[in-house]
């Protein structure tokens, strides 16, 4: 991983003792001190421009676009660039995440200090060994596909949550957390009949900081959207498809039609089945074991490096134009309780053809997961966007943005237009009824490009070209085994039938060809790769159920 495009930023706060901080700096990529004062040390791996004078200086990294400018709060800094950021102040230092925390502040306590980093690993230098294992985490990860709240893998390294800052008081000698609400949740949006022509305007708006962009395209909505804004402001644009290893490929041959239409460069980035488990695992490790989505994208991340463009994304465009994940049953539900169980059984991975899971683990790990959640959307229980809310604070800021902000970035920076500020609130003022179905989408694809929006879409079309699957070919199925049998070591974790899967070999593994069965041996898959990696550092492996 090289930090080109972003940073690479660690340091402390409070009480922290100077040759652990020196242990810290030593474990990740080389920086040098950006700030140093009584309580605070913050170093990075590139120059950091300070805004403010003194006594008042406040630094921020990650961001793209302008520089923030002195005074306010950090939220306001937070919600407007989407940054983690330090704010030294006479009498307090504080420390913060992005609205969302997009880009990752992991940090362990220790007494009265705060040691903190853009990566887990360098502060696992600090940490006791042998480490703990979060049971917690990994069931988020193997129902969810992603983690909650503040968990990582290990219980003594924590993920600050988007909109929180540590804050460390000078006077009083003590940490205290600042956790708020976004000005999305704290200003509601309602409906002022925007109109898919008002949707498009604002992304053209969106898009007109850059001149050269990647501009990936699938068969899907967004990307084909992105796509027509960018070639409509006549930009400098290439485009680029590769396999998601999801037993089709109609993004490939879909692509070539948009493309074509709107004249975009256009190329097809191979996959390998071959290489498909050094690939899974070179994911893996670089997303430091956070969700077993992604696991196709490393070749396609790595010729985005050599590429040297910003690259547009269409990070939370399902939540905010079409409803994805949204069901009739969440919004039909009368309660807050109905609407939570709903969202969360269309965002937990389904039932796969045989049980996985061990029935007891199953039910510590639902229990868990379900109260997790509920804590993690607390703040927006009653608002009028919850739904899309819900989804964007949870499953796109913990796994999808996993692979524009991890994978391509930090060598590349991502461009995010559906989180321009404008643009994200208007589309969460369209009420979810007339995004239903996709017809608010539809609208908007017509205003942008009436041609392109008439071409398939892997968003309606029914499948045309199946392909094998890389991830359960007969190389992926040797590696998926070895990984499975680390995984059963765990007492309880799996099935007795899933058990029986194991010991049957490598081939007993064709069977999880269906979506969901897919997505649960992954998750075994990557903690497998985790205690394999990790078994070392790893202390007593008895689960809490």
């Amino acid at each position: 991983m090289e930090f080109k495009a972003r940073p690479y930023v660690c340091g402390a706060i409070g009480g922290f003792d100077q040759a652990r901080l020196d242990l810290l700096a030593a474990s990740g990529p080389a920086t040098q001190v950006v700030h140093s004062a009584p309580d605070v040390t913050l170093l990075s791996s590139k120059p950091l421009v300070p805004y403010g004078t003194a006594p008042r200086f406040g630094w921020t990294w990650g961001a793209a676009g302008k520089r923030p400018v002195e005074g306010g709060d950090w939220l306001g800094v937070a919600e407007a660039h989407e940054t983690p950021g330090l704010v030294d102040i006479p009498g307090e230092v504080t420390l913060h995440t992005g609205a969302f925390g997009l880009v990752d502040v992991y940090y362990l306590a220790d007494g009265d200090a705060i040691y903190f980093s853009g990566l887990i690993e360098p502060l696992l230098a600090l940490a006791r060994q042998p480490y703990e294992v979060n049971w917690e985490a990994w069931a988020a990860i193997l129902t969810l596909t992603y983690p909650l709240l503040e968990d990582t893998p290990y219980r003594e390294v924590k993920r600050l949550p988007g909109a929180t800052a540590l804050q460390w008081s000078r006077r009083e000698r003590r940490l205290r957390v600042d956790k708020r609400a976004p000005r999305w949740v704290r200003e509601e949006q309602f409906d002022r009949g925007v109109t898919g022509g008002d949707i498009v305007a604002l992304l053209h708006d969106a898009l007109k900081p850059y001149d050269r962009l990647l501009v990936p395209v699938s068969g899907g909505y967004d990307s084909r959207l992105l796509a027509s804004v960018a070639v409509a402001q006549r930009k400098d644009v290439i485009s680029w498809t590769t396999s998601p290893d999801d037993g089709l490929d109609n993004d490939l041959d879909f692509a070539r039609y948009i493309t074509r239409e709107l004249g975009i460069p256009h190329q097809i980035i191979p996959q390998d089945a071959a290489a498909y488990p050094d690939e899974a695992l070179y994911v893996a490790r670089r997303l430091e074991y956070l969700t077993s989505h992604h696991a196709w994208y490393g070749p396609f991340a790595r010729a985005v490096h050599e590429a040297g463009r910003p690259i547009v994304d269409g990070l939370a465009g399902g939540p905010l134009m079409k409803n994805f994940l949204i069901t009739a049953d969440a919004v039909g539900a009368n309660t807050t309780a109905g609407r939570h169980q709903a969202l969360l059984s269309a965002l937990t991975t389904s039932e796969p053809h045989i049980p996985v899971i061990g029935e007891t683990a199953r039910t510590w790990m639902d229990s868990l997961v379900s109260a997790s959640f509920a804590r993690a959307t607390s703040m927006l229980r009653g608002h009028r966007s919850e739904l899309p809310l819900s989804v964007l604070h949870t499953r796109t800021a913990r796994g999808i943005a996993r692979s524009p902000v991890n994978l391509v970035g930090p060598e590349i920076t991502p461009v995010f237009p559906f989180l321009h500020p404008e643009f994200f609130d208007a589309t969460l003022s369209v009420p979810v009824a007339r995004k239903e179905g996709g017809k608010f989408y539809r609208e908007i694809l017509r205003a942008a490009n009436p041609r392109v929006a008439a071409l398939p879409s892997t968003n309606g079309a029914l499948p045309h070209r199946r392909v094998p699957l890389r991830s359960n070919g007969p190389v992926a199925r040797e590696w998926n085994h070895r990984m499975l049998i680390k995984a059963a070591a765990v007492p309880g974790l799996m099935s007795p039938q899933m058990l029986d899967v194991v010991a049957a070999g490598p081939d007993a593994l064709t069977a999880f060809g269906s979506w969901n069965s897919r997505f649960w041996l992954r998750g075994l898959v990557l903690f497998g790769s985790w205690l394999t990696d990790y078994e070392d550092r790893l202390g007593d492996l008895t689960p809490p159920w």
